[in-house]
């Protein structure tokens, strides 16, 4: 008797935010269908910083990818989201300079990476923080 394999997880879902479309399709492309073998994931490609904010409100992200480097910037943003969501999901900040990790950390992101997009570090980053959030919320709660 077989069976079919069932999948091991459910399907991540990575809110996508930058300006431009071009930056987007490379981050989407990189991601890909799985992060990780067992880490499914869909990416919600929005332009602008009121469709973030709908998105967050809405609920289901798992994860956000904000470019800092998209007009109006991703960092003030990810801190404005750090500020305002009750459990944010993590926030993976892309930067256009090195020394711009330092802004990252002002804006309170989970993880940084710059621009280029690297095809095999992103979703690795983005597997470990899908994990680490995964884990913390497993965690029971403190009384």
């Amino acid at each position: 008797m077989s069976s079919t394999p069932q999948p091991s997880a459910e399907v991540a879902t990575i809110l996508l935010y930058a300006s431009d479309r071009l930056t987007r399709e490379n981050i989407r492309l990189a991601l890909g269908r799985k992060v990780a073998r067992d880490l499914p994931v869909q990416v919600l490609e929005v332009a602008t910083q009121p469709a973030v904010i709908t998105a967050m409100d809405k609920g289901g992200i798992d994860l956000a990818i904000l470019d800092g480097e998209a007009v109006p910037g991703g960092m003030g943003l990810c801190r404005q989201l750090k500020d305002e969501v009750f459990r944010c999901p993590p926030v993976l900040v892309l930067t256009g300079r090195r020394d711009d990790a330092w802004l990252a950390t002002w804006s309170r992101a989970d993880g940084v990476l710059g621009h280029p997009v690297d095809p095999v570090r992103l979703p690795a980053v983005v597997a470990g923080l899908l994990r680490s959030a995964a884990a913390s919320s497993d965690a029971p709660a403190a009384v």
